[in-house]
């Protein structure tokens, strides 16, 4: 099979009930036509408190290479909490400035793209129809979501049908406006507990937070519901069931809607396409007590059931097939990861850890090229060069029963505009792949990929979110240790390791050597530094001793340590399969970078003594040997070069 089409999808916080199902229709209807889908998601609510986190998560927006996706959908609804339309025209911006594919919004209208609506209008009519018909109220309010918001004047308009329908006047006093969030609805409860407003006998929340606010406030001040007012919500969220007073809400057919937005992008891609009809998702009243009906004890153990912690074998890691938040937090994976000794223990524990993701294919953590230097990370987007850290494979996987449960990878770099270069792999059942962002803060450290078969049941939700703080947090506190280290280990000045550093890495080579390696010491003296120190000053001391440093520097091989070991004396380390001429190379290299140094228009000459050897690591002499041996050739070095100048 060829490389598959792939349809991007933008949302924000995806554990949502509304999320869920919109992703239930996006990937149904994408595994219909066979195309991949790539969800890019901040995993939090656009309203969150903490906005330096907030725009850490936002981050993922800017990875999006839309050249690389054949079309878009954007769950806008979820863009917007409470006063953060801003995220929405961040997006907005995104898209207008960087896509030229064929977008569908969903919920709510973006620039010029089509919009496509669940069927609100309708659902809202059967909400009156019922609270009318069943509960004989006429005396209704309505309670809105944003004045002028698309939803909600659809639900509205669904209201005015019904009333009309029925003969009753709609008196434009009786509807009120909200923010779709649980304050909408405490307001006009206070409203109603004050007597500014008189008691209806209904109120019709345009969602579930709202009428939760609205239902618990009127219960704190002994106002009944359902039995002084019939309150009903919209959306059929778990949180209705386990309400004290369980909420009366409308399934809308959400999925039915998403699966409408493929169909878009797919007649605009092919416009002589067939489409295949979606299976028409579950459109329903539940009913429950604030409206006064009897509760339907199938619906709210069904809802329990997806909402409580119920995996009974939590703590016990050979029993690994159903995870929970509970088996998260029973994992004590915070405590295991943050214990971390170095990057790759850390590596190797998040791999052991993974199995609190199943049921997955694959799982991909890819970092900043140099992540560890938070200095060094991009403020707003990624790097150029991202590398894969960890690729993680199921044994769930059909495709790799051969591989390892999770195998550490080795660091492969690519491309950042390529996103994730798996991503366009051949593949025999079509896939989604999660893709959040990995930061402290507003501090980038990289990006999470999370491969799994798109028709799997499961989507990402808390138990995800819950893993991937753990592994930001840890991560962080890698870096935070690395950046300890570096000034422990490293010389201020210069930036070559210090003597502490030297003896950790030495021991890091001698834990690697094999016997055929030969040690390569170099000692270098920088020459005149009294003199230069005395004439023109410590200033110009330093900038001798830097020079003679980035000399050092350029002399020496990716796998070798530099060392700065004392005031104007530094070292060259070295263990593998050095010949003696690979020496007498680097130090005519060393001379001429100093070389170079000297045609800036400095009064003084900037030289050194080098002494080197060159040793079998077999012969069993030591560092300090070597040193020792180096240092002497390096001072017979000085004393030529003296006699040389008399």
């Amino acid at each position: 099979m060829g490389k598959r089409g792939i349809i991007g999808f933008i949302a924000a916080n995806p554990e949502e009930i509304f999320q869920q199902r919109l992703m239930d229709g996006v990937f149904e209807q994408c595994a219909r036509y066979g195309y991949d889908c790539a969800v890019f998601s901040p995993l939090v609510k656009t309203n969150l408190f903490l906005k330096e986190y907030l725009e850490g998560e936002l981050n993922i927006f800017e990875l999006i290479n839309f050249d690389k996706l054949d079309g878009v959908i954007v769950a806008t609804f979820s863009l917007i909490e409470g006063e953060s339309e801003w995220v929405k025209d961040y997006v907005s911006d995104i898209l207008r400035e960087r896509c030229t594919k064929p977008v569908v919004s969903l919920g709510l209208p973006l620039n010029d793209y089509p919009v496509v609506f669940t069927d609100d209008r309708n659902a809202f009519s059967d909400i009156t129809d019922h609270v009318i018909d069943d509960h004989s109220c006429r005396d209704i309010y309505f309670l809105a979501g944003m004045e002028g918001n698309a939803a909600s004047e659809q639900r509205i308009q669904g209201f005015r049908d019904s009333m009309k329908a029925h003969g009753l006047e709609v008196n434009e006093e009786n509807i009120f406006h909200g923010d779709f969030w649980y304050p909408g609805g405490e307001q006009l409860a206070d409203r109603i507990i004050s007597g500014e407003l008189r008691r209806p006998e209904a109120v019709i929340c345009a969602n579930d937070c709202m009428a939760v606010g609205l239902i618990n406030r009127l219960d704190e001040h002994s106002i009944r519901v359902p039995g002084d007012i019939v309150v009903t919500g919209f959306d059929a969220t778990p949180e209705t069931v386990v309400n004290r007073i369980t909420v009366t809400s409308y399934m809308p057919d959400t999925a039915g809607a998403a699966s409408e937005a493929v169909d878009i992008i797919l007649r605009a891609n092919e416009p002589d396409a067939e489409l295949l009809a979606a299976d028409k998702g579950e459109r329903a009243l539940k009913t429950c007590a604030s409206c006064g009906c009897g509760e339907s004890v199938g619906y709210i153990k069904s809802k329990l059931k997806k909402s409580l912690f119920i995996n009974p074998n939590r703590g016990d890691p050979r029993i690994r097939e159903v995870t929970d938040i509970g088996s998260v937090m029973d994992s004590y994976m915070f405590e295991s990861l943050t214990s971390s000794e170095n990057v790759e223990d850390c590596f190797a524990k998040i791999s052991g850890d993974a199995y609190l993701l199943r049921p997955y294919e694959r799982y991909y953590l890819c970092l900043e090229e140099h992540w560890l230097d938070e200095d060094m990370c991009t403020e707003k987007g990624y790097s150029d060069v991202m590398a894969t850290h960890i690729l993680g494979v199921s044994p769930d996987c059909p495709e790799d029963r051969e591989a390892q449960y999770m195998a550490v990878d080795n660091e492969h770099s690519f491309d950042v505009s390529l996103m994730l270069p798996q991503l366009y792999e051949e593949r025999d059942h079509p896939c989604v792949f999660y893709f959040v962002p990995m930061h402290f803060m507003g501090s980038t450290i990289g990006y999470s990929v999370l491969q799994c078969d798109l028709r799997q049941e499961k989507k990402i939700g808390l138990v995800f979110r819950s893993w991937i703080r753990n592994v930001n947090n840890a991560l962080e506190m890698i870096r935070t240790r690395s950046r300890l280290t570096v000034f422990s280990e490293r010389d201020a000045m210069t930036g070559l390791y210090n003597r502490r550093g030297m003896e950790n890495h030495v021991r890091d080579m001698v834990a690697k050597a094999t016997p055929r390696d030969n040690w390569l010491v170099f000692v270098i003296d920088m020459d005149g530094l009294k003199h230069i120190n005395d004439t023109y000053g410590h200033y110009e001391g330093d900038y001798g001793i830097s020079a003679v440093a980035a000399a050092t520097r350029q002399m020496a091989r990716s796998s070798e340590i530099c060392v700065r070991a004392g005031g104007d004396e530094f070292y060259v380390i070295g263990l593998g399969e050095y010949k003696y001429i690979d020496a007498i190379i680097r130090i005519e290299k060393f001379k001429e970078a100093l070389a170079e140094e000297n045609k800036t228009e400095k009064p003084y000459e900037i030289s050194a003594s080098i002494g080197f050897c060159c040793e079998p690591y077999s012969s069993g002499v030591t560092i300090s040997d070597l040193i020792n041996l180096s240092d002497g050739r390096m001072y017979e070095n000085k004393v030529a070069k003296k006699k040389a100048r008399e």
